[in-house]
């Protein structure tokens, strides 16, 4: 699904009315007009309103526009049209407390490729601002209330960006627990199966002590994560759009 084949990011609109407009074969901002079946006058404005603003927004780029717009829980909707912004990013730390515990390790993963930023090389705050720097859309797993206040705390950055959380994503479809047991249920595969949050605290520990081989598997680790998360999303999304869309209207110019 594509921010063009919504409509309930208009005030006041909701699922039960884009539906009902889907069904009626409305399912672009292209199809739409004053005449559609159980709008009436003031949701066609405030319809028309939003469609005019998300215009000039997708001509801009502005993702910003359409995370104001839509429900929290509908964010997913974002990742069709500005994927190309997109930046999936995971974060090691020395333990769960921000005031106590350190970042070790920060994967970034936008456009096919992958960087990791590390702790005593160029984790700076610099660096992480430049690498966030021309992203519109940044996704996560659980990132809401650990890896982006984690890295503001840190840092003393703001990531105030649009934002998927894939925690509550996956949950709208079924999927709980952690990544890793999200991606077995999905069939995703990994080459560090062994390795979880726990074992990467004692590398970055093993590393400290200068231990051959821990920083490349905690990197190997933290990477993985970062890059399991676009299938994980890819996945959930196809979901969802299944779940939310009605057989009987299949979106025009949908991917």
């Amino acid at each position: 699904m594509r921010v063009e084949n919504s409509f309930l990011g208009a005030e006041g609109i909701g699922e039960t009315i884009e539906r009902r407009l889907w069904r009626q074969g409305v399912t672009h901002w292209t199809e739409f007009d004053h005449d559609c079946e159980g709008v009436g006058p003031t949701r066609a404005e405030r319809i028309e309103s939003f469609i005019e603003g998300g215009q000039r927004a997708l001509e801009r780029g502005d993702v910003s526009y359409f995370e104001r717009s839509f429900p929290t829980g509908a964010r997913w909707r974002l990742y069709e049209s500005f994927r190309d912004q997109a930046c999936f990013f995971d974060i090691e730390t020395t333990g769960l407390d921000k005031r106590s515990s350190v970042v070790t390790t920060v994967s970034l993963h936008r456009d096919g490729q992958t960087r990791t930023l590390v702790r005593g090389d160029d984790l700076t705050r610099e660096d992480l601002l430049g690498a966030f720097e021309d992203a519109g859309l940044v996704v996560t797993f659980n990132g809401a209330r650990f890896d982006i206040p984690f890295l503001e705390h840190a840092f003393d950055i703001d990531l105030d960006l649009p934002h998927i959380d894939l925690m509550p994503t996956c949950r709208k479809v079924g999927l709980s627990g952690g990544l890793s047991e999200i991606e077995r249920e999905l069939g995703i595969g990994r080459e560090l199966p062994d390795v979880d949050g726990r074992e990467a605290v004692r590398l970055w520990h093993e590393h400290e002590r200068g231990v051959d081989g821990a920083l490349d598997r905690l990197i190997e680790y933290n990477q993985e994560d970062t890059e399991n998360m676009v299938p994980v999303l890819e996945s959930v999304v196809d979901r969802l759009d299944s779940e939310v869309v009605p057989e009987e209207a299949p979106l025009a110019g949908s991917d």
